[in-house]
Protein backbone atom coordinates (compact mmCIF):
# COMPACT_ATOMS: atom_id res chain seq x y z
CA UNK A 1 0.00 0.00 0.00
CA UNK A 2 1.07 3.51 -0.88
CA UNK A 3 2.49 6.05 2.24
CA UNK A 4 0.69 9.02 -0.12
CA UNK A 5 -2.11 8.87 -2.47
CA UNK A 6 -3.30 12.16 -4.11
CA UNK A 7 -6.05 11.80 -6.33
CA UNK A 8 -7.90 14.16 -8.81
CA UNK A 9 -6.38 17.18 -7.20
CA UNK A 10 -7.10 20.83 -7.99
CA UNK A 11 -6.21 23.85 -6.51
CA UNK A 12 -7.26 27.32 -7.51
CA UNK A 13 -6.32 30.60 -5.76
CA UNK A 14 -8.09 33.98 -6.33
CA UNK A 15 -9.95 32.14 -8.93
CA UNK A 16 -6.89 31.15 -11.16
CA UNK A 17 -6.63 27.11 -11.52
CA UNK A 18 -3.27 26.35 -10.16
CA UNK A 19 -3.20 22.65 -10.28
CA UNK A 20 -5.70 20.41 -12.32
CA UNK A 21 -6.86 17.11 -11.76
CA UNK A 22 -3.29 15.51 -10.54
CA UNK A 23 -2.89 11.85 -9.62
CA UNK A 24 -0.21 10.26 -8.13
CA UNK A 25 0.99 7.21 -5.63
CA UNK A 26 4.38 7.43 -3.34
CA UNK A 27 5.70 4.52 -1.78
CA UNK A 28 7.00 4.09 1.53
CA UNK A 29 10.97 4.81 1.95
CA UNK A 30 11.48 6.31 -1.46
CA UNK A 31 12.32 9.93 -2.90
CA UNK A 32 10.25 11.49 -5.20
CA UNK A 33 11.14 14.27 -7.53
CA UNK A 34 8.70 16.91 -8.97
CA UNK A 35 10.06 18.82 -11.55
CA UNK A 36 9.58 21.42 -14.25
CA UNK A 37 10.06 25.22 -15.21
CA UNK A 38 8.81 27.99 -12.88
CA UNK A 39 4.87 28.61 -12.20
CA UNK A 40 3.71 25.20 -12.66
CA UNK A 41 2.63 24.45 -9.86
CA UNK A 42 5.12 22.35 -7.88
CA UNK A 43 5.35 24.13 -5.11
CA UNK A 44 1.51 24.51 -4.41
CA UNK A 45 1.53 21.20 -4.82
CA UNK A 46 4.28 20.80 -1.94
CA UNK A 47 2.06 22.96 0.16
CA UNK A 48 -1.07 20.85 -0.32
CA UNK A 49 0.29 17.83 0.39
CA UNK A 50 0.83 19.76 4.36
CA UNK A 51 -2.40 21.56 4.14
CA UNK A 52 -0.47 25.13 3.53
CA UNK A 53 -2.95 25.28 0.65
CA UNK A 54 -6.21 23.43 0.82
CA UNK A 55 -7.44 21.52 -2.28
CA UNK A 56 -10.74 22.69 -3.89
CA UNK A 57 -11.16 19.36 -5.24
CA UNK A 58 -9.62 15.81 -4.98
CA UNK A 59 -8.08 14.52 -1.89
CA UNK A 60 -4.59 13.88 -0.02
CA UNK A 61 -3.84 10.56 1.90
CA UNK A 62 -0.66 9.90 3.77
CA UNK A 63 -0.32 6.99 6.17
CA UNK A 64 -4.33 6.14 7.77
CA UNK A 65 -5.26 10.36 7.19
CA UNK A 66 -7.16 11.46 4.32
CA UNK A 67 -8.23 15.21 3.73
CA UNK A 68 -10.77 14.99 1.28
CA UNK A 69 -11.16 18.74 0.09
CA UNK A 70 -15.19 18.78 0.40
CA UNK A 71 -14.59 18.49 4.35
CA UNK A 72 -11.34 19.22 6.16
CA UNK A 73 -11.57 20.05 9.60
CA UNK A 74 -8.84 21.28 11.98
CA UNK A 75 -8.42 17.62 13.09
CA UNK A 76 -7.66 16.23 10.20
CA UNK A 77 -5.37 19.51 9.38
CA UNK A 78 -3.22 18.42 12.74
CA UNK A 79 -3.10 14.70 11.87
CA UNK A 80 -2.21 15.29 8.32
CA UNK A 81 0.78 17.38 9.72
CA UNK A 82 2.01 15.10 12.47
CA UNK A 83 2.35 12.58 9.43
CA UNK A 84 4.87 15.47 7.25
CA UNK A 85 7.06 17.61 8.09
CA UNK A 86 8.10 20.62 5.55
CA UNK A 87 11.63 21.90 4.33
CA UNK A 88 10.60 25.75 3.03
CA UNK A 89 13.49 27.55 0.54
CA UNK A 90 14.05 29.81 3.37
CA UNK A 91 15.01 28.32 6.76
CA UNK A 92 12.66 29.75 9.00
CA UNK A 93 14.62 29.33 12.03
CA UNK A 94 13.74 31.05 15.39
CA UNK A 95 16.14 33.84 15.33
CA UNK A 96 16.02 34.00 19.29
CA UNK A 97 16.52 30.77 19.69
CA UNK A 98 20.15 28.03 19.54
CA UNK A 99 20.45 25.74 17.01
CA UNK A 100 19.76 23.01 19.60
CA UNK A 101 16.17 24.72 20.72
CA UNK A 102 15.48 25.33 16.96
CA UNK A 103 15.36 21.49 16.48
CA UNK A 104 14.08 20.25 20.35
CA UNK A 105 11.26 22.79 20.62
CA UNK A 106 8.75 21.29 18.35
CA UNK A 107 9.47 18.23 19.62
CA UNK A 108 8.59 19.97 23.50
CA UNK A 109 5.68 22.28 21.87
CA UNK A 110 3.64 19.12 20.06
CA UNK A 111 3.82 16.89 23.32
CA UNK A 112 6.40 14.38 21.49
CA UNK A 113 9.14 14.32 24.16
CA UNK A 114 10.08 16.03 27.81
CA UNK A 115 12.48 19.05 27.80
CA UNK A 116 15.24 16.43 28.26
CA UNK A 117 14.45 14.07 25.79
CA UNK A 118 13.93 16.55 23.01
CA UNK A 119 17.26 18.00 23.85
CA UNK A 120 19.14 14.27 23.40
CA UNK A 121 16.86 13.55 20.29
CA UNK A 122 18.11 16.93 19.19
CA UNK A 123 21.81 16.70 19.53
CA UNK A 124 21.48 13.23 17.96
CA UNK A 125 20.17 14.20 14.88
CA UNK A 126 22.55 17.73 14.62
CA UNK A 127 25.30 14.68 14.85
CA UNK A 128 23.76 13.16 11.65
CA UNK A 129 23.63 16.69 10.09
CA UNK A 130 27.56 17.32 11.23
CA UNK A 131 26.14 20.51 13.25
CA UNK A 132 26.59 19.20 17.03
CA UNK A 133 29.21 21.50 16.78
CA UNK A 134 27.41 24.69 16.70
CA UNK A 135 24.47 23.36 19.13
CA UNK A 136 24.41 26.44 21.76
CA UNK A 137 24.96 29.10 18.33
CA UNK A 138 22.60 31.40 17.34
CA UNK A 139 21.06 31.46 13.72
CA UNK A 140 22.75 34.40 12.96
CA UNK A 141 26.64 32.99 13.57
CA UNK A 142 25.52 30.31 10.84
CA UNK A 143 25.94 30.33 7.27
CA UNK A 144 22.89 29.76 5.02
CA UNK A 145 23.88 25.93 4.03
CA UNK A 146 24.23 25.57 7.93
CA UNK A 147 20.82 27.13 8.70
CA UNK A 148 19.50 24.66 5.63
CA UNK A 149 20.74 22.07 7.38
CA UNK A 150 19.36 22.48 10.70
CA UNK A 151 15.74 22.88 9.22
CA UNK A 152 16.56 19.69 7.58
CA UNK A 153 17.22 17.68 11.17
CA UNK A 154 14.44 20.04 12.66
CA UNK A 155 12.14 18.04 10.34
CA UNK A 156 13.99 14.28 10.78
CA UNK A 157 14.18 14.94 14.13
CA UNK A 158 9.94 14.60 14.52
CA UNK A 159 9.94 11.47 12.99
CA UNK A 160 7.50 12.23 10.27
CA UNK A 161 6.40 9.53 7.42
CA UNK A 162 7.63 12.03 5.05
CA UNK A 163 9.75 14.61 4.84
CA UNK A 164 8.48 17.57 1.89
CA UNK A 165 11.46 20.19 0.42
CA UNK A 166 10.72 22.57 -1.25
CA UNK A 167 13.70 23.93 -3.35
CA UNK A 168 15.94 23.40 -0.10
CA UNK A 169 19.01 24.88 -1.88
CA UNK A 170 17.32 27.99 -3.92
CA UNK A 171 18.27 30.70 -0.99
CA UNK A 172 21.72 29.46 -0.91
CA UNK A 173 25.39 30.54 -2.67
CA UNK A 174 26.78 27.94 -5.20
CA UNK A 175 29.37 27.03 -2.76
CA UNK A 176 26.91 26.06 0.03
CA UNK A 177 24.80 23.98 -2.00
CA UNK A 178 27.00 20.64 -2.12
CA UNK A 179 26.79 20.60 1.98
CA UNK A 180 23.04 20.56 1.74
CA UNK A 181 22.78 18.03 -1.39
CA UNK A 182 24.48 15.61 0.54
CA UNK A 183 22.53 15.60 3.93
CA UNK A 184 19.57 15.18 1.87
CA UNK A 185 21.79 12.10 -0.36
CA UNK A 186 22.60 10.80 3.08
CA UNK A 187 18.50 10.87 4.24
CA UNK A 188 17.88 8.77 1.18
CA UNK A 189 20.59 5.68 2.27
CA UNK A 190 18.56 5.63 5.32
CA UNK A 191 15.43 5.38 3.27
CA UNK A 192 13.07 8.15 4.58
CA UNK A 193 10.34 9.40 2.72
CA UNK A 194 11.01 12.17 0.54
CA UNK A 195 9.33 14.43 -2.00
CA UNK A 196 11.15 17.11 -3.15
CA UNK A 197 10.91 19.75 -5.72
CA UNK A 198 14.56 21.05 -7.45
CA UNK A 199 15.55 22.27 -9.74
CA UNK A 200 19.07 19.89 -9.14
CA UNK A 201 18.88 18.12 -12.33
CA UNK A 202 21.61 15.52 -11.63
CA UNK A 203 21.13 15.11 -8.09
CA UNK A 204 17.28 14.34 -8.38
CA UNK A 205 18.14 12.09 -11.41
CA UNK A 206 21.11 10.15 -9.08
CA UNK A 207 19.01 9.57 -5.51
CA UNK A 208 15.31 9.91 -6.62
CA UNK A 209 13.37 6.66 -7.30
CA UNK A 210 10.69 8.48 -9.40
CA UNK A 211 10.58 11.88 -11.03
CA UNK A 212 7.22 14.02 -11.92
CA UNK A 213 7.18 16.17 -14.60
CA UNK A 214 4.79 19.03 -13.78
CA UNK A 215 4.04 21.75 -16.62
CA UNK A 216 1.15 24.45 -16.53
CA UNK A 217 -0.30 23.00 -13.36
CA UNK A 218 -0.67 19.40 -14.95
CA UNK A 219 1.25 16.18 -14.81
CA UNK A 220 3.07 15.67 -18.27
CA UNK A 221 4.89 12.49 -17.30
CA UNK A 222 6.09 10.67 -14.15
CA UNK A 223 8.65 7.59 -14.05
CA UNK A 224 11.98 6.40 -12.94
CA UNK A 225 14.31 9.36 -12.30
CA UNK A 226 16.97 7.70 -13.66
CA UNK A 227 15.10 7.79 -16.98
CA UNK A 228 13.01 10.80 -17.00
CA UNK A 229 15.88 13.17 -15.77
CA UNK A 230 18.23 11.64 -18.71
CA UNK A 231 17.69 14.38 -20.95
CA UNK A 232 17.37 11.37 -23.58
CA UNK A 233 13.39 10.55 -23.27
CA UNK A 234 10.76 10.60 -26.11
CA UNK A 235 9.29 13.74 -25.29
CA UNK A 236 11.11 16.49 -27.19
CA UNK A 237 9.69 18.62 -24.29
CA UNK A 238 11.02 17.27 -20.75
CA UNK A 239 14.43 16.48 -22.67
CA UNK A 240 14.71 20.12 -23.26
CA UNK A 241 14.03 21.22 -20.19
CA UNK A 242 16.53 18.80 -18.56
CA UNK A 243 19.22 19.67 -20.53
CA UNK A 244 18.46 23.35 -20.62
CA UNK A 245 19.20 23.01 -16.93
CA UNK A 246 22.42 21.02 -17.54
CA UNK A 247 24.00 23.55 -19.50
CA UNK A 248 23.42 26.51 -16.98
CA UNK A 249 24.93 24.05 -14.54
CA UNK A 250 27.83 24.07 -16.56
CA UNK A 251 28.10 27.24 -17.21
Amino acid sequence: MSLIEVKNLAVEIGHKKILDNISFNIEKGTVTAFVGPSGSGKTTLLRTLNLLQFPTNGSVKIGDTIANSENISKKIVKQLRKNSAMVFQQFNLFKNLTTLENVANPLIYNNLATKKEAAKEALNVLKKVGLEKVADQYPVTLSGGQQQRVSIARAVAMKPKVILLDEPTSALDPELVESVLQTIAELAKKHITMVLVTHEMEFARQIADEAVFVEEGQILAKGPAKKLLSGKTSSPRIDSFINSLKRSAIL
